[in-house]
């Protein structure tokens, strides 16, 4: 997930920290879940891009949501806009975890979230400031909203952190690396949208296999999948809602298929036709 910044950036911070110093400043709303938030500031990559990381830390049992949250989870939406010489941030999303509360299904990350965050500078010859606003959801027994605002100056060249190394390695397999060797998608009308099967060639994900089903138009409702295995061939079959309430066009290119296991996870881009 890439957020571009459209408008001129201004710094909204009265004091900056020097070099890669960070001030950060939290707000949770109805619940002291959260006990800390702060954006790592991380490394230069080669490429001049920075790699730096949002860092949720709550209390014992917590949880929060990854981008596709489940039947009744909030996924965590984030306001750059404040931020100084940033054409566009780059998420990139740790394997999260299935977990259920009140006998539904939900997604995301317990007790610590480091959700790496690839920034591309504006010039990259000048100093960076990432002002974050973020509106998330955390759960125990019940779940409420919370938010945190973020700033970090991500000058200099940084160094490697350990922790957003390691989120980075535990980020779903390609396609290719996972081992697929086909995916066909069937989509057929439903009254109010659209029911989408995929069967995928693959090696076992361990354990239940979660199937999840995105799409580009974040109007549109993906339901819970149904999935089942049959050796090689792992099968998942979701209805899509869109907001008219009627069937629509579905661009097959912008579905995302994300495959949870107990051993791996997978994250197939693309949903073709099976003819």
């Amino acid at each position: 997930m890439t957020y571009n910044i459209f408008r001129p950036a201004f710094c909204v911070a009265p004091v900056l920290a020097s070099c890669l110093g960070m001030a950060s400043a939290l707000y949770a709303q109805q619940t002291d879940a959260v006990t800390g938030a702060e954006i790592l500031p991380g490394w230069r990559t080669e490429s001049n891009t920075r790699m730096a990381a949002f860092s949720l830390t709550l209390l014992p049992g917590w949880k929060t949501y990854w981008r596709a949250p489940g039947d009744s989870g909030i996924p965590p939406q984030f306001d750059w806009s404040g931020s100084q010489n940033v054409a566009s941030v780059r998420i990139h999303w740790p394997r999260p975890t299935v977990f259920h509360i009140n006998g539904l299904q939900q997604i995301g990350y317990h007790d610590q979230m480091v959700l790496p965050i690839e920034v591309t500078p504006v010039d990259p010859g000048s100093p960076m400031v990432l002002q974050a606003r973020v509106d998330l959801g955390v759960c125990k027994e019940i779940c409420v909203p919370a938010s945190v605002d973020l700033h970090a100056n991500l000058s200099g060249n940084g160094a490697g952190d350990p922790a957003i190394r390691d989120a980075l390695r535990s980020r779903p397999d390609t396609a290719g690396e996972a081992g697929l060797s086909k995916i066909a998608c069937s989509v057929d009308p439903i009254d109010d949208g659209l029911r989408i099967t995929a069967t995928m060639n693959m090696p076992d994900q361990g354990g239940v296999e979660t199937v999840v089903f995105e799409t580009a138009d974040a109007t549109v409702w993906v339901a819970q999948s149904i999935a089942s295995r049959s050796g090689s061939v792992l099968t998942a079959t979701t209805e899509m809602v869109s907001n008219t309430g009627a069937p629509f066009g579905l661009d097959r290119s912008d579905v995302v298929v994300t495959v949870l296991g107990e051993s791996g996870a997978v994250e197939i881009r693309g949903c073709p036709s099976a003819n």
